[in-house]
């Protein structure tokens, strides 16, 4: 199921934020910025303000399964702009078709919005990530392609694929 995110999901997210960020920033990183109490805190507030936005502001999309948050992604709105801010899937239900049913919702999400193009930032170590958005459609943006330690990849969205027969 993938739902708007509530301000009741906030630490399950936070958790998997953390967890999810310390498979990639692993001897990659200080320990503090991606784990420990002080990381978990500074997620919970980060995702706190991320579930209070408007709509037109952004949205946040968790995925549940057997009432556990196993996925979230956040986008924003701003300045004439889309970013994909946040998008994790929980290390232990990777490779069950989370990630690809939570990206489909933020497309259908964007759809509804008019949202024609969105932009975001991978850690430049992240090849898991990397190979899951470019098999989703992402590619380098050609000219700003880099931000420090991340690559900033665009996605033009794509239109509702027609229904045959019809």
């Amino acid at each position: 199921m993938i739902r708007n995110a509530r301000a009741a999901d906030v630490n399950a997210i936070a958790a998997l934020h953390v967890r999810a960020r310390a498979t990639y920033y692993e001897r990659r990183a200080p320990e503090e910025t991606y784990a420990g109490d002080l990381a978990q805190a500074r997620a919970r507030e980060a995702w706190s303000r991320a579930v209070a936005r408007t709509a037109p502001e952004g949205e946040v999309l968790a995925t549940a399964r057997d009432g556990e948050v196993t996925g979230v992604a956040a986008f924003r709105n701003a300045d004439g702009e889309t970013t994909l801010t946040q998008f994790h899937v929980d290390p232990d239900h990777w490779r069950r078709g989370t990630g690809a049913a939570l990206h489909e919702a933020c497309l259908d999400a964007w759809r509804r919005a008019g949202i024609e193009r969105v932009r975001l930032e991978v850690f430049e170590h992240n090849l898991r990530a990397q190979a899951f958005y470019a098999a989703h459609g992402w590619e380098p943006e050609p000219s700003s392609g880099r931000s420090g330690s991340h690559l900033t990849l665009r996605l033009r969205v794509p239109a509702v694929p027609a229904v045959s027969g019809e």
